[in-house]
């Protein structure tokens, strides 16, 4: 690209044209205008005269520099001239754009796609072949055509890990196998790590290296910890600048099921500062709530911190059978157990009836055999529910017929009368140790000390199932723990007492351990490696680099230790992980992870991400060149005289006949009654005038679009479009209004915004699009975020949720998951389903709210995927090739559902449970 005065042109071998300017100045200027033709019949006197001198008109200056300037705007617009262009500066090698690719960079992404196109874009008018290299996911480096490496770029995502030793290693080789010398474009994210020195070198040694990488500091967020009755959070950020203040906010689900900020703490750095500590004291009920906490505004998995049994204290009651005897607290039931369980449980104690209404997570009976009638029906409901009853042996158990004859519904084995008695001096035997834990035992992996004895226990009765019960055994293969599931709950049993009279297990380490593994209790700290030995974790959830969570799906289970200690990466993502009971987050930041600024090489230039976008003129400059002819035929029409006044009213006639003739779009009409009977004659889609013409004509096209679709696809045949002001239109005329958010348009005033809440209250359906692919998650992180949080303040919009994989949406006319725009996103917000809303047996879905979703929020700018010409064709690209318009069609399908929803209600929720009605009514 050649750059003139700031001005770029792709083809500047065409400017040439203009040094043939003077040279058509003096043709034009030799070429009179055409003379008119008037019969005059006194002419007829002068035929077959001949005057020797003759002399010819000369066109007008003014005409021929209106000529001059109409073919010098072709010439330059032809030449391909481009304002803002993107200059090379490394010469016209190959290019390789590097990548860091790490969770730091993911606030700056969109900023980093773009610089990339525009250097993409120079480097294809250079024809310089370009290789992309994303280190936190390593491939082989191939150069290739600029425009086919440019469609890499929507499928690179930032990763929520840095890269690893491996990584590096593999990047090298993939370098290496690269023959010949290149260019290097570094995009960093604006941290250190293991081995970026040693592959800058590298690069450097095949050619020159540019790094490009944003100013700001990297902030990160901290595993969150439970100390002092308050919850510790660590915040950090990369570089010690300024006094600066930061918000955490813990999110989690309210009573009604629904995700909600349940609390704030502001977080200041001093100056200098690094690092940063607040407390956060909330109540046990709505600490247990808590799923996770994130820095305000940050959109990156290191601003985000997931908490799991390490944070939520549970709420342990604890019952004895017999009261604690004065001066004797080590003989106590409940002593041992209450200094287990102290540091990290919330500890009730009283009547079993008195506890059971508060829902505790688990309820331990020590040496109680037998419970009334009312205790044992409510203790087995509250099982049944999810509770586990943690049970210990002792006297008066082993000398009770509980369990004897016939199970009891609250012990997990039989057991023989009496008890058994193997050190004792009234016995033979020596005092039994512990076995090895099998593989399946949740014990499996725990240490057994040798100094851990048993000299007194209930036996259990043999049983076909007592084998698949048995999770801790003695060295005889005497079971020592059983455990039976009841509904979604458990109940284990202690074959010893919960103090020393029986067995020395209550005096180890081993006793705290057991019940950890059990999840009576959570760990205070975080289980180290030999900590979780044995023990495989399957992922529930895991976030991307944006700090989004999502469905494990197949993610195969990891090992303990690798969980405990190893680095997050491909293999270990970052998110939610499950064992049995237990829970445990992988961070993308770990109590110990400091986040050091990346240093570059003196050598090295850095530039940030801020770049103008390129604006190519050749367009405007053509259309100007036509303009500039058409008034040159208008003149030159003047001059001859054909632009007579009958003429002019002519022309003009057929403009204006030409213009009538146009097919327009309905619009918002000046008179009531036109409008009336516009919007109600059939069916008519609508949507909200932003202000923003260009908005505005995409909402009108893709409204367009979707009537055409639910025309030929469905019985709805709907009218043209039309365009809604909400401050004089009515809305009532209207079952759909589309709403795009754009960052600059007004906010309507109190009497639009009560029309509008009557409008929703009386089944009306407003569908908000951010257009933005929901880069903020509606969330004040960007312009369009913002607005919509403005223009939804004032609305009354019930609870919202993701939409559900069984809403009627997923179903009205078409089946579908996913619900894509111009943009893929996933997330839709629709109504919350009730609290109650429950799948019952024989019914295909959840009985889920009756009525039509108020509001539809998403970002996915579905106008624009909607959007056709007066022809019919689509008016802007979707994606790329097949896929792209595979897209396009899933987002017609969307607004074809959208529609019918509006229209039909939950029909389909109620068709398909007809079957199971009429099975029920024996029909």
């Amino acid at each position: 690209m050649t750059v003139l005065g700031g001005i770029g042109f792709t083809a500047p071998w065409l400017l040439l044209g203009l040094l043939a300017l003077p040279v058509l100045w003096i043709i034009l200027r030799a070429v009179p205008p055409a003379p008119i033709r008037r019969r005059f019949p006194g002419v007829a006197l002068l035929l077959g005269l001949r005057d020797d001198e003759t002399v010819t008109d000369r066109t007008p200056w003014w005409l021929l520099l209106l000529r001059m300037l109409a073919v010098a705007a072709m010439i330059v617009g032809l030449a391909g001239p481009v304002l803002n262009p993107t200059v090379n500066r490394d010469g016209n090698g190959p290019l390789l754009i590097v990548l860091d690719g790490t969770w730091a960079g993911a606030g700056h992404w969109g900023d980093k796609i773009g610089l990339i196109q525009s250097q993409l874009q120079e480097a294809g008018r250079a024809g310089r072949p370009v290789g992309i290299l994303q280190l936190t996911a390593p491939e082989p480096v191939s150069f290739q055509a600029a425009n086919a490496a440019a469609s890499r770029l929507p499928g690179l995502k930032p990763m929520p890990w840095s890269p690893s030793d491996a990584m590096i290693d593999r990047a090298t080789e993939a370098l290496a196998a690269v023959e010949g010398d290149f260019d290097t474009h570094w995009f960093g994210d604006g941290l250190a790590y293991d081995g970026r020195d040693t592959l800058i070198a590298a690069l450097q040694e095949r050619g020159t290296v540019s790094a490009y990488q944003t100013q700001a500091e990297v902030l990160g967020l901290g595993p969150a910890s439970f100390e002092d009755n308050a919850i510790q959070l660590t915040a950090r950020r990369s570089v010690g600048g300024p006094e600066r203040t930061v918000d955490i906010i813990a999110q989690g689900r309210d009573p009604a099921g629904n995700t909600r900020v349940l609390a704030q703490v502001p977080a200041a750095f001093e100056s200098g500062a690094t690092e940063t500590t607040a407390a956060l004291s909330l109540p046990a009920e709505l600490r247990a709530r808590i799923t996770r906490f994130e820095l305000r505004g940050l959109r990156s998995a290191g601003a985000l911190s997931m908490t799991d049994d390490a944070l939520r204290r549970r709420e342990v009651a604890l019952i004895a059978g017999r009261d604690d005897r004065e001066g004797l607290e080590l003989l106590s039931p409940l002593h041992y157990l209450e200094q287990a369980l102290a540091p990290s449980a919330d500890l009730l104690t009283g009547a079993l009836g008195d506890l059971l209404p508060a829902n505790p997570d688990v309820v331990v009976l020590a040496d109680i055999a037998t419970l009334s009638p009312a205790e044992s029906d409510a203790l087995a409901e509250w099982i049944d529910g999810g509770g586990m009853l943690l049970r210990f042996a002792g006297p008066r158990l082993a000398a009770s017929d509980v369990s004897r004859d016939e199970e009891d519904p609250l012990m997990p084995v039989r057991l023989r009368a009496g008890g058994r008695s193997v050190g004792g001096a009234m016995s033979w035997g020596e005092p039994k140790m512990l076995a090895p834990f099998a593989e399946e035992s949740p014990f499996y992996g725990l240490p057994v000390p040798e100094d851990v004895t048993v000299t007194a226990q209930v036996m259990a009765q043999p049983d076909p199932n007592l084998a698949n019960r048995v999770i801790a055994s003695l060295s005889d293969g005497t079971p020592l723990v059983t455990r039976k599931a009841i509904g979604q709950g458990q109940v284990v049993l202690f074959h010893v007492t919960a103090n020393a009279e029986w067995s020395s297990l209550p005096l180890s380490g081993l006793f705290v351990e057991m019940l950890e593994r059990l999840a009576v209790s959570s760990a205070a700290k975080r289980p180290s490696a030999a900590d979780l030995e044995g023990t495989t974790w399957t992922p529930v959830q895991v976030m991307d680099g944006f700090g989004t969570l999502s469905d494990a799906g197949t993610l195969p289970g990891v090992a303990g230790p690798a969980l405990a200690d190893a680095p997050v990466g491909p293999d270990l993502q970052p998110g939610l992980y499950r064992s049995g009971d237990r829970r445990l987050a992988r961070n993308v930041l770990t109590a110990d992870t400091t986040l050091a600024p990346a240093a570059w090489p003196a050598s090295i230039p850095v530039t940030g991400l801020a770049v103008a976008a390129e604006w190519p003129l050749g367009g405007a400059l053509l259309v100007l060149a036509l303009a500039l002819l058409v008034g040159d035929i208008v003149a030159s029409l003047a001059l001859s005289g054909r632009l007579s006044p009958a003429g002019a009213g002519t022309t003009a006639a057929i403009a204006l006949a030409a213009v009538m003739a146009m097919p327009q779009a309905a619009q918002a009409q000046d008179d009531p009654e036109d409008f009336a009977l516009a919007a109600t004659s059939e069916l008519v889609l609508a949507h909200v005038i932003t202000g923003n013409p260009q908005v505005d004509d995409i909402a009108l096209a893709g409204l367009r679009g979707l009537a055409d679709t639910l025309y030929f696809r469905t019985s709805v045949e709907p009218s043209l479009p039309m365009s809604i002001n909400l401050e004089t239109d009515e809305l009532a005329f209207f079952p759909l209004l589309y709403w795009p958010v754009t960052p600059d348009q007004p906010i309507p005033s109190d009497e639009a915004y009560a029309k509008l809440n009557a409008y929703l209250r009386s089944g009306g359906m407003i569908l908000f699009d951010t257009r933005d692919a929901d880069v903020s998650r509606f969330g004040a992180a960007s312009p369009t975020g913002r607005k919509l949080q403005q223009l939804a303040a004032p609305l009354d919009i019930p609870p919202l949720e993701p939409l559900p994989s069984d809403h009627v949406l997923t179903r009205t006319f078409y089946l579908l998951q996913d619900f894509p725009g111009r943009h893929a996103g996933r997330e839709v917000w629709v109504e919350a389903a009730p609290p109650d809303a429950e799948q019952i047996e024989g019914m295909p879905f959840r009985n889920l709210n009756d009525g039509v979703t108020p509001v539809v929020i998403g970002g996915n700018d579905w106008a624009a995927a909607w959007a056709v010409d007066r022809e019919g064709r689509a008016l802007l690209p979707v994606g790329r090739g097949f896929s792209g318009e595979r897209q396009r069609e899933l987002a017609f399908r969307f607004g074809v559902n959208l529609v019918m929803h509006v229209l039909t209600g939950n029909y389909k929720s109620d068709q398909v449970h007809v079957p199971a009605l009429l099975d029920r009514l024996g029909q």
